[in-house]
């Protein structure tokens, strides 16, 4: 009793010189991070690549050699035509993204924090959602012609599912608690929704971003491939007509570093916007 007396009656120590207990390294989570690990796979799958093609396991008339694909990609930048397909793909990409991600967007919260909005939202949402975006192309091109609107609603409409419904599903699982504390404040509905509601919802809408970068360059593939006449597929599509292998190998390489360049900015915005979180990958 005397000891736990003492350690009562003992001062407590400034915050600044009392000791983090927290553990350094959870038993059960992940381990530490890896420095650079997200590209250890893909020097992996490179690696493999050129050994492959060094011993003869892989045919260069099915997958060209990755010496031959940089020469040529070498040729390519030289001539012009790969910044100009590039800057083409890459002006679709993003207005197909940016009016899919603000639609989706639009419609969620509208749907999220409103009954009558869910009611007449989220029911046609579900229906487009079960139809492929690739099988409206047809109608689109019907609607629309071939031109630029047609490949950039395209690419919208692929977008926009998955913002909406990552959205929808972040705002309606905020814990009911945070309602009944802002009421018990008497905070208004405004400031509600502004300081509550919308940071609560950030995570869902930045996993449905990933989704919808992912989406956006699916939706470019399938355009540029089918009706383009400038861009990376429109390139692919023309080398695939002459079998020039190394050109087709060039544009998925080119596709391949959009995507992954375009979802390591989205996981960057996430570290630093959901830098308050405490899961276990931090």
């Amino acid at each position: 009793m005397t000891t736990l007396t003492g350690h009562l009656a003992a001062p407590a120590r400034p915050l600044a010189e009392a000791e983090d207990v927290r553990p350094i390294r959870r038993r059960l989570g992940p381990g530490e991070p890896i420095r650079f690990g997200g590209l250890i796979g893909i020097v992996v799958l490179l690696a493999a690549w050129v050994v492959g093609s060094a011993t003869g396991l892989l045919d260069p008339r099915t997958l060209t050699e990755p010496w031959t694909v940089l020469q040529t990609a070498g040729t390519l930048i030289e001539s012009g035509r790969l910044q100009e397909s590039l800057v083409t793909s890459g002006i679709r990409a993003a207005l197909g993204l940016g009016l899919g991600v603000v639609v989706g967007t639009l419609l969620a919260v509208v749907s999220g924090l409103s009954r009558v909005g869910e009611s007449l939202i989220d029911g046609p949402i579900q229906v487009k959602r079960s139809i492929p975006t690739l099988a409206l192309i047809p109608l689109l091109i019907l609607w629309l012609g071939i031109g630029e609107p047609m490949k950039v609603i395209t690419i919208a409409l692929a977008v926009f599912v998955p913002i909406y419904i990552h959205t929808h599903n972040g705002l309606r699982t905020i814990e009911g608690r945070y309602a009944e504390l802002a009421e018990t404040l008497g905070v208004s509905r405004s400031e509600f929704v502004r300081h509550v509601v919308l940071p609560g919802a950030m995570p869902g809408f930045l996993l449905g971003l990933r989704f919808a970068v992912t989406s956006s360059l699916l939706a470019l593939v399938v355009v540029e491939v089918i009706n383009a006449t400038s861009g990376i597929g429109h390139m692919i599509t023309l080398a695939s007509n002459y079998g020039q292998t190394d050109i087709i190998v060039v544009g998925l390489v080119v596709y391949a570093l959009l995507g992954v360049t375009a979802d390591a900015v989205v996981r960057l915005i996430e570290r630093k916007a959901l830098s308050w979180r405490r899961t276990l990958a931090s």
